[in-house]
Formats: structure tokens, sequence, C-alpha cells
């Protein structure tokens, strides 16, 4: 007999989406609740690793995602001036057969793949939707919903990103993320090589990873003192002033910039903040997913599919285990190590990069990071 038969998801994000298609090919109930009316995300590129590949096949959907976006199996590093230095190759992740090293797509077009998932596997979907209180006793939780409607629920899953709502029914007490010194810029730009490719200047490191057949997304990271805004009429001009000793590609791009003829380069900044949540990750019937308890930096392009490999582990302890609490804690039992190792390891990455540091150190934090991650869950 099934533990749970109705499950509530808080938040639309790639965990959220990912956790409600698999509790649904279960025969769960599922509710998605999300608080934006539009479901597809602003912004530009995602990077998505092989081991974030191997997850989303198991998702059902890594074909489109392969159809539709970029893959490369193999990144160049160039100087500042765009010359060839060396190729080095990017292995795809264990019992990943068939499958690249790597791949990128636009967040809106994810989001869109796995919308349609989640509507075509069952799930019940609300938009522009939020909740204003819980009630939890042994047998459920009842929801209030800010649009005067409620719900009774055996599981609420609070996969509502780094500032979390569901959070603080669950852990009252966390501070909430730390900002990490370092800001994101994104840029989408005309794609003019097949593979993944960093630019190592002076001061600043910038890269382009393919999302299409025809576009890239740039990425820079910049240190910052704080999570100062920046009004976004600012950021061509803040962004062109960070690539200002590129020549080559990049130094069209800032150029592009300056000029305005940079088209639909969804141009975004961010500044970065993350968290690792010690366990457990539950009180009695609502339990966290995602970034709400282990956000990171973009460093190792892990954010997304660590929010993905939870979801996975999670749906399939609450498929076989006899008790829900024990399916609980054996979710972040074994899901713990691996998504801390993505929040340490880019947060050292980051310390680094700010500091001037050993450029061996980074090679091999990284390095160390991303074999591990190419073991498969168990």
């Amino acid at each position: 007999m099934a533990l749970i038969h109705k499950v509530l998801v808080v938040g639309g994000g790639v965990g959220g989406m990912c956790v409600a298609i698999q509790l649904r090919r279960q025969g769960i109930a599922v509710d998605l609740i999300e608080q934006h009316p539009n479901w597809a995300p602003d912004g530009a590129g995602i990077t998505i690793s092989g081991p974030t590949l191997r997850a989303l096949r198991e998702i059902g959907v890594v074909d489109e995602v392969l159809r539709v976006g970029g893959h490369w199996s193999a990144a160049d590093i160039c100087d500042s001036q765009g010359r060839l230095q060396l190729t080095v190759p990017v292995m795809p992740a264990l019992e990943a057969d068939g499958l690249p090293g790597a791949a990128g797509i636009l967040r809106p077009v994810l989001a869109d793949i796995l919308g349609r998932t989640v509507r075509e596997a069952g799930a019940t979907v609300r938009l522009g939707l939020s909740f204003e209180t819980m009630t939890q006793d042994e047998d459920g939780v009842d929801v209030r919903f800010t649009d005067g409607s409620a719900g009774r629920y055996d599981l609420v899953i609070g996969a509502d990103g780094v500032n979390s709502a569901v959070r603080r029914w669950v852990k009252p007490d966390f501070p909430g993320p730390r900002f990490t010194g370092q800001g994101s810029w994104r840029a989408v730009v005309p794609r003019l090589r097949e593979n993944s490719t960093i630019y190592m200047g002076a001061t600043t490191k910038a890269g382009v990873n393919p999302i299409s057949a025809t576009h890239c997304y740039l990425f820079v990271l910049d240190r910052r003192e704080g999570m100062d805004f920046i009004p976004p009429a600012e950021w061509p001009e803040r962004l062109a002033e960070l690539l200002e000793e590129f020549g080559g590609q990049i130094g069209e791009i800032r150029d592009g910039l300056r000029a305005g003829t940079l088209h639909d380069a969804r141009l975004l900044y961010r500044p970065l903040a993350g968290h690792m949540v010690d366990g457990p990750w539950h009180r009695g019937r609502i339990v966290l997913l995602g970034d709400t308890v282990h956000a990171t930096t973009p460093h190792l392009a892990s954010g997304a599919g660590i929010a993905i490999e939870g979801a996975l582990v999670l749906a399939e302890e609450l498929g076989r285990r006899h008790s829900l609490e024990g399916a609980l804690l054996a979710y972040a039992g074994r899901h713990y190590d691996r998504a801390r190792l993505v929040v340490s390891a880019s947060g050292r990455l980051g310390q680094i990069e700010q500091s001037g540091g050993s450029r061996e150190e980074h090679t091999a934090v990284m390095r160390d990071a991303m074999e591990k991650l190419r073991a498969p869950l168990r």
C-alpha cells in the first residue's frame, strides 16, 4: 500500500517539476503551485553537466533537451585574444552511454520542456499562486492558498528556491543564504565555435557554452563587495567594462553591448549566494528539496543537476519505504553528501577566484568534484 496518495509541490523550478513527474509515475496525485504567473523563467542559458544529462534521461526528457539545445564533448581554452591554447576532453558521466559530456540550453526552453512533461504526467498545475498557512497533524497537512482555496495533503514538498517560504515551517531558525562575494553575468550571443570555450584574461575569465545550433551564452563572474542592486539599464556597460581586456569574439561582444547591436541578448546579472542546510530536511509531513537546502554558485554547473538528483532520490525513497519518516530520513541521508560536495567545492572555487589564488588548486578542486559527480547515484 502506498505511503502517500496526495502531494503538494510548492515551487515550479526544475527540482519541483522533476519530483512531480516522478511521483505521478507512481500513481500519486500531485498538485504543483508556482507563485509566478509565467512558468517559463526569464534568463539566459544554463549548462547541463554530464551527471545532469544522466538524471534528465531518467526523467525522460534528455532527447528533447539535446535536440533543441547545444552539446559538446570538449572545452577549448583560449587566451584573452581568442587564440587557442589547449583543448580538454569533457568526459560523459558513468552509466550515461550515448550521452555527450555536457550540454546547454536556454532556461525558458528547459522550463517549457519540463512543464509540458509535468502536465502530460497528469499533475494539476496552478500558476500565480502561493500559500498563506500550513497546519499539520499526524495524518496530513492542511494548506490555505493565497486565492482563498484550501487543500489537505499527505505530504508537502517545499521546492521554492533559495529564499524558500516553506523552509520556515521546517527550519525556522535558519538565517538564510550568504552572499559569496561574486556576481554572475550572462548574455545570449551568436555561436561561433563547436566546443565550450573559456577565455583567460589577466584579471577576468569569460566563457561561452552552446545552447542551440546557432547560439551560445556568455558567462562572466566578477568580485563584489555586497549584494548591491544594479539597475538593468546599466548592465550592458557594466558587462562591457568587465570585458575590456579581451579581443577576438569576446571583444566583438563587448563592442556590441556598447553599440546596442547585440539583439535579444537576454542580459542577466545576479549576485551569488549559497548555503548548505544541515539535516534532517523535513519536519513531520513537510520536506525540503533543491535550493531550499543546498543552494550553490555556478562554478560546477551542477545547481540544477543536484536538485534533479534530489528529486529522483526523494521520489524513489517514497516509493520503496514502509514508513514516511523512514523515507524522508533516507532521502536526506542518501543525498546530503553529494549536495554538500557541490556546495563546498563551488564555494572554494569562488574563494580562489576572488583572492587570485592558486590556479593549480582551482583545477584540482574542480577535477576532483567532477570526477566524484560522474559516479552514478546509489
